[in-house]
């Protein structure tokens, strides 16, 4: 499936998701060529992304609550449960957009869920970003718990 497809596929439950965000993230995450499917978990859609026959990772679309507005994000995870990566796709509030610069995200890489993920502790807050901090930190944490479970389990693979 391409790229494109894959992505405008989990969009389409996402609407608040750009497709053409999704696939710009999968392939600056993964690199260019990689081949997406799009799996059905539950209620989720899950990205499984892969060149030739090895497994890149999974990545899935999520929204928090900001202060007032959604944020829509991107986990991305490695085939060892290893986060991989998180994007933020869209933005709404008008304060707090520093947590999609990427010193800020980069705090997540290499994290798992054995890893807290909590602000004050592996997590630095952003003056004047507060709630948006908390809102995406707590969303990365569910997020990276459920595509490990669900790879853990085989529900994706």
């Amino acid at each position: 499936m391409t790229l494109a497809l894959a992505a405008l596929l989990v969009t389409a439950q996402n609407p608040a998701a750009p497709p053409v965000k999704v696939a710009a993230s999968i392939a600056r995450l993964f690199g260019p060529g990689a081949r997406v499917d799009t799996l059905r978990v539950d209620t989720a859609s899950v990205l499984r992304v892969s060149r030739a026959d090895s497994l890149l990772g999974f990545a899935a679309v999520g929204n928090v609550l900001g202060k007032d507005q959604p944020i829509t994000f991107l986990v991305a995870i490695d085939p060892t449960d290893r986060l991989k990566d998180v994007d933020i796709l869209v933005y709404r509030e008008p304060y707090g957009g520093e947590v999609a610069y990427e010193p800020w995200r980069r705090q997540f890489r290499g994290k798992s869920t054995g890893d807290s993920l909590r602000v004050g502790k592996e997590i630095r807050s952003i003056s004047g970003a507060t709630i948006s901090v908390h809102a995406v930190t707590l969303g990365v944490r569910r997020m990276l718990a459920d595509l490990t479970a669900w790879h853990q389990r085989g529900a994706i693979r």
